[in-house]
């Protein structure tokens, strides 16, 4: 019998649980575990191979309120008793919400659950409580950070760390267990439509260094790590949520740029990979998405890079995997590739299903699904699933959205944001002078935070400050309304949190539309500041604008980073983690203006 070494992300779990003191947690990392687990062997005798099957099918859950008798309760409830899936996708809703809905949920499974979530910039991400309309009153949230580009323009591994460290301990303590991140894909294609912020850049060795910094950080603290999207969605401007992307890059340049991050990552222990619903010939020549690709996920995930983790999906509802053959095919095909765990099914009873139906259709054999169980439940094994999957309700408040935790995420803000142009010396605004300000929000309706923090933070200096709004919904908005108020005003500030570069219904008429907006403003002296909290390579169509700021992301740790920056409260520090083409030159990565702080 073989004994692998104890992964880091183990003897993380043990620190977490209490279980040891860092004396002996060292000590453990060097201890062999039996590959066979007595637990996971029992479990095993007592699933059917309809049972087996729904350990790797894991349903979309949200967080949101549901009475018992209601028609989702009683759906949710037959996922549990009746399907018997192995595990859930958690969506979005409220701290208190998701542990209590996790709880019952939990209490429903004979097996324990293995939960997972999208917490890209932290728990946060997912777990928020929303606004209440028509108030707008903040609900509260879990500590969000910016997105990942934004660690990116600090260079910090340490920040990523605890990036990593405070998403495991909050993740943890409401009932998550894995983390969907972090997206290791490098972002070197600027008309990128899916991943964008969600990369740390377009320098694959930074992406390596801050990607394994995160994994560290989320597994020496009890909780998985996935990194993704197998083998690299960088380089594409197809979003997969709506067509099959094609990469038509060489394998050298794969070994050289995609599949940087995901040796990194291996080399770090990292629990899971994700895997991408996209075309790379290079790789297999078929047609197919990597999802779908023995060659992908078997030949070169596990016996090249030799990853014995779990491979999970990306969503099997997306239309870069069933565009070509359906959801039941799809499903047989990830399962013969080597896929370990499909999320997000089309239909959870159908999915289940068709794994089965693979089996006997002789598509890939019982023991080849066995594997995968196996792996899921050594995992729940690992993070002692078996004898605590419930947790405390009471001990929330001490850990989620702890005031330590927020004063991380705001140093990362802070560190990041990024002076990209200031040609008339605009930033900081001279605000002893008491200008008259104008700003402007650009963002969609939906979006009831975007500009309120950033606008608070802005008029505790500028008492006189005007705001304005403008929804990317409204198909003819009233810009000539806007300039005629930038008439009145000395400076011009316009937030931009959604643009035409990213909204995909947007037409080409609208974004001329909206980029005239700019131009004008700038033609005639209205001297502009624009600061993207969305899209960076938004330059790429104003590229008038006398100032332009990168802030990153919308979230409020940014928004008040932004401002503060441009008050001259904090240091402009960041450095941009990706290239800007801007009119047949390039702004190169590495680039920034740097500014101190302003002492009044």
């Amino acid at each position: 019998m073989s004994y692998p070494r104890l992964s880091v992300f183990a003897a993380g779990v043990a620190l977490a649980l209490g279980a040891c003191s860092s004396a002996t947690a060292r000590k453990a990392e060097s201890v062999p575990v039996p590959v066979r687990d007595r637990w996971v062997d029992s479990v095993m005798a007592t699933l059917t191979l309809r049972e087996k099957a729904a350990q790797i099918v894991w349903p979309n859950l949200y967080g949101d309120y549901t009475p018992g008798d209601s028609p989702q309760w009683r759906r949710l409830s037959a996922y549990i008793k009746v399907e018997k899936v192995g595990g859930f996708l958690m969506s979005v809703g409220s701290p208190i919400e998701i542990a209590a809905k996790l709880n019952a949920m939990q209490a429903m499974s004979t097996v324990p659950l293995l939960v997972g979530a999208d917490l890209e910039a932290g728990a946060g991400y997912r777990v928020r409580g929303g606004y209440f309309i028509p108030n707008g009153i903040d609900l509260g949230s879990s500590t969000i950070f910016p997105p990942q580009m934004a660690l990116g323009a600090t260079g910090d591994t340490a920040l990523a760390f605890q990036m990593g460290r405070i998403t495991a301990l909050e993740g943890r303590a409401l009932g998550i267990h894995i983390a969907f991140a972090p997206v290791l894909d490098v972002n070197n294609n600027p008309a990128n439509p899916v991943i964008n912020t969600r990369s740390y850049g377009e320098d694959p060795a930074m992406v390596a260094r801050l990607g394994s910094a995160f994994i560290r950080g989320v597994q020496a603290n009890g909780m998985l790590a996935t990194g993704k999207h197998f083998p690299g969605h960088g380089d594409t401007d197809t979003n997969s949520h709506l067509d099959i992307p094609v990469v038509t890059v060489s394998r050298s340049r794969l070994d050289s740029v995609e599949l940087v991050p995901f040796r990194a990552a291996i080399g770090s222990d990292v629990s899971g990979i994700m895997s991408f619903h996209g075309d790379m010939p290079a790789l297999d020549s078929s047609g197919v998405p990597g999802t779908l690709s023995h060659k992908v996920m078997t030949d070169l995930l596990r016996t090249d890079l030799h990853f014995s983790g779990m491979i999970i999906s990306d969503a099997m509802d997306m239309a870069g995997v069933l565009k070509q053959f359906g959801a039941d095919e799809a499903v047989k095909r990830a399962v013969a590739a080597g896929i370990d765990v499909l999320i997000q099914p089309v239909d959870v009873s159908h999915t289940i299903d068709a794994v089965v139906a693979g089996i006997k259709e002789g598509r890939y054999t019982e023991a080849r699904l066995d594997g995968s169980v196996r792996r899921v439940l050594q995992l729940k094994r690992n993070l002692d699933l078996p004898h605590k999957k419930l947790v405390s309700l009471d001990a929330l408040r001490s850990t989620v959205g702890d005031s330590s935790h927020l004063a991380v995420a705001r140093e990362i803000a802070e560190k990041s944001i990024t002076l990209v142009k200031d040609s008339l010396d605009e930033i900081p605004l001279r605000v002893s002078k008491k200008p008259r300000v104008l700003s402007i929000t650009i963002a969609r309706r939906a979006d009831l935070s975007a500009g309120a923090a950033f606008n608070a933070e802005m008029r505790t200096a500028l008492s006189s400050l005007h705001t304005e709004f403008i929804s990317t919904d409204d198909p003819a908005p009233d810009y000539a309304r806007l300039e005629r108020l930038a008439d009145s005003a000395d400076v011009t500030v316009v937030g931009v949190y959604a643009t035409q570069t990213i909204d995909a219904t947007a037409s080409t008429k609208t974004s001329q539309v909206f980029s005239g907006f700019f131009q004008r403003l700038t033609t005639s002296g209205k001297r502009p500041v624009v600061v993207s909290f969305s899209d960076p390579y938004l330059l790429r169509q104003i590229p008038w604008v006398p100032s332009y700021v990168v802030a990153w992301g919308g979230f409020p740790p940014s928004q008040l980073a932004a401002a503060r920056a441009i008050l001259g409260r904090i240091p402009m520090a960041g450095k941009l983690p990706i290239s800007i083409p801007v009119n047949g030159r390039t702004i190169t990565r590495g680039s920034g203006i740097m500014r101190p702080a302003v002492s009044r």
